[in-house]
């Protein structure tokens, strides 16, 4: 395939910029990697796709210097190249901007990007704060957050914006590589057109990607080329010519999905009963007088794009937000207003921010799953360990959860996985009702259709649901009514209908 990059593939004629040959990798008996060889040419914008826990983030990290291999051998730019680190690969040409939180909050955004090379600017008490922060506000820039002080604590900021900032610390650099792992699900359309820009400028300068998505129409059209994992191994290699969404469906997970993807039925209704209401909201200029109820039996989806106050909904509806007025009621009365109330009333929350909102990454599956449901378990006031491992076994079994054990930590865990612990936590203790926000970020496509028929079942026994979402088609395919936010406030509202489309709610939304 000797062709030109103008026209959106790969000239392999010239010498690969990194060949990693027979990598294996493995976590005590667990297999991530399992002899793989990939190959990356200048110029080129390289997927990786597969399920959760099929090697994608493992050996892209390896080449990155996050971590090492246990076997196998990589070459950059034709020499050997074993990074010790992230911050030695990065200086030598290989970026990488990670899945989860990468960014440190107790610190300002300028040290944030300068970690680890701070001493540019001075030493110990002697920083010249102003050069730095002024070499961070050019970097931001990269970026379009021109607006954001460089001097500002980092926790101060949203994930995205953080995300971004992880973004720019990378591209600065100008690396040879640039690996992208599952950045785009914590993006909006603004930030998300920001990193494809980014990427085709990667490729129009002769330097590469390496993008690692869930998202199989996103890999297709960026994409130059495209590699299959699955259980840790390689599956085929494609060029663009060979881009066949239902192949590479099937190649992904050695089988064919069966069973419905969203719902297919188009009926809409509900129980007419109220279970969850927020009235006359305000909170911040994120909820402007914002009054919604939702039904037992409803899966209720609101959408808008990233800043129209959706993620902060959630947050109020599960009392993890204090409104500056207006107030969240619960089965016709009792108020929300702290997140053990909203516990006790049977909510559960599934937060956009995994790692720092939903998990305790510093504990075990089985910590993560019996936290919420300690009362339902509780006997005169004692947790027995039967009962603890009993519930949490049935959670694993049935959400089909990858793991060694149930004291394995959750931090061990893929993407796709950790998202079923926090399933799993909320379905354990018997929530009645389920805020979920952004559920499927980052989740392999089989994942997703599993989520999405657990969600439909949930909704048949009657437990009424609110789906958070920056995925149209998935706000579509699975809500009963459908409301669009802008500016805090609700600004359309559709029933569901075999006849919606995108287009039909996108103008709600700008």
């Amino acid at each position: 395939m000797s062709i030109s990059n103008d026209e959106g593939r790969v000239n392999v004629m010239k010498e690969p910029i990194l060949q990693m040959e027979n990598i294996s990798k493995h976590f005590g008996l667990t297999v991530a990697l399992d002899h793989v060889d990939l190959t990356v040419y200048p110029g080129e914008i390289r997927g990786l796709i597969g399920e959760n826990g099929s090697g994608k983030s493992t050996i892209s990290s390896i080449a990155a210097g996050m971590q090492q291999a246990t076997e196998g051998t990589m070459k950059f730019r034709g020499k050997n190249w074993v990074p010790k680190s992230m911050t030695d690969a990065l200086e030598h040409g290989v970026g990488m901007v990670v899945q989860e939180r990468g960014t440190i909050g107790g610190i300002s955004v300028a040290e944030n990007i300068f970690l680890g090379n701070i001493d540019q600017f001075g030493r110990g008490c002697l920083i010249d704060r102003r050069k730095m922060n002024r070499a961070a506000k050019e970097i931001l820039a990269l970026v379009g957050m021109d607006e954001v002080n460089p001097s500002m604590p980092m926790v101060s900021l949203d994930m995205q914006d953080r995300k971004l900032i992880e973004i720019a610390k990378v591209v600065a650099k100008k690396p040879d590589i640039f690996v992208v792992d599952e950045t785009t699900t914590a993006l909006s359309q603004r930030g998300r057109k920001k990193i494809y820009e980014l990427m085709k400028e990667q490729k129009a300068n002769d330097r590469s990607v390496l993008f690692i998505s869930h998202d199989l129409e996103e890999l297709m059209e960026v994409c130059d080329t495209l590699t299959v994992l699955r259980d840790g191994k390689l599956i085929k290699n494609l060029a663009k010519e060979e881009f066949d969404e239902e192949e590479i469906k099937q190649l992904m997970v050695g089988r064919e999905l069966k069973g419905d993807y969203y719902r297919s039925d188009h009926d809409g209704s509900c129980d007419e009963e109220v279970v969850l209401k927020i009235e006359h909201a305000n909170y911040k200029d994120k909820l402007r007088d914002l009054s919604l109820e939702l039904h037992r039996g409803e899966i209720l989806g609101v959408g808008g794009l990233s800043s129209c106050g959706m993620h902060t909904l959630g947050k109020a509806l599960f009392g993890a937000v204090q409104l500056e007025s207006g107030r969240v009621s619960v089965f016709g009365g009792t108020q929300i207003t702290s997140e053990k109330k909203a516990m006790e009333h049977r909510i559960g929350y599934v937060s956009k921010d995994r790692d720092t909102e939903a998990l305790n990454m510093d504990a075990s599956i089985m910590d993560n799953i019996s936290i919420a449901a300690l009362a339902k378990l509780a006997r005169h006031g004692i947790v027995t360990r039967g009962n603890e491992r009993k519930l949490v076994e049935e959670q694993v079994k049935s959400l089909s959860i990858k793991c060694r054990e149930t004291k394995q930590s959750v931090a061990e865990l893929s993407g796709g996985n950790k998202q079923k612990v926090v399933f799993g936590k909320w379905i354990g203790c018997d929530s009645e009702i389920l805020i979920l926000d952004c559920p499927t970020r980052g989740v392999d496509i089989g994942v997703k259709q599993a989520m999405y028929q657990l969600i439909y079942r949930m909704k048949k026994e009657g437990k009424a649901i609110l789906i958070i979402s920056e995925e149209l088609a998935e706000l579509i395919g699975m809500s009963d009514r459908l409301i669009i936010m802008k500016d805090g406030r609700i600004s359309g509202e559709v029933m569901r209908s075999g006849e919606l489309n995108e287009s039909d709610v996108i103008g709600y939304m700008i």
